[in-house]
């Protein structure tokens, strides 16, 4: 799967929404980046995770991505916005559980 690599679409609009909205310097900026390390505060942190939210088209539940946990990169953002823009929970659920 190529969602792991920098240059995914989904990385890419998350590093966009960042610099332009953020002002976080594109360096500072890569998939394996904890959210806790981008300079934010935890108001501005929220105010990201609403602006990518918006920009998806999508809510993140707060049982997959609380922004305030340590130590979550924006891989693992880009991972629960491709699981949520696949289907939601629906995709998250192992291929046998429905056995």
């Amino acid at each position: 799967m190529s969602s792991s690599n920098a240059s995914s679409p989904t990385f890419n609009s998350i590093a966009a929404i960042l610099e332009t909205d953020f002002r976080v310097e594109r360096s500072a900026i890569s998939p394996d980046t904890a959210l806790s390390d981008l300079g934010l505060d935890s108001l501005a942190l929220m105010e990201f995770v609403f602006a990518v939210e918006d920009a998806f088209h999508l809510r993140i539940p707060e049982d997959r991505l609380d922004p305030r946990e340590a130590g979550i990169t924006l891989q693992r953002l880009c991972e629960v916005i491709d699981t949520e823009s696949a289907g939601g929970a629906a995709a998250a659920q192992p291929a046998e559980a429905t056995a």
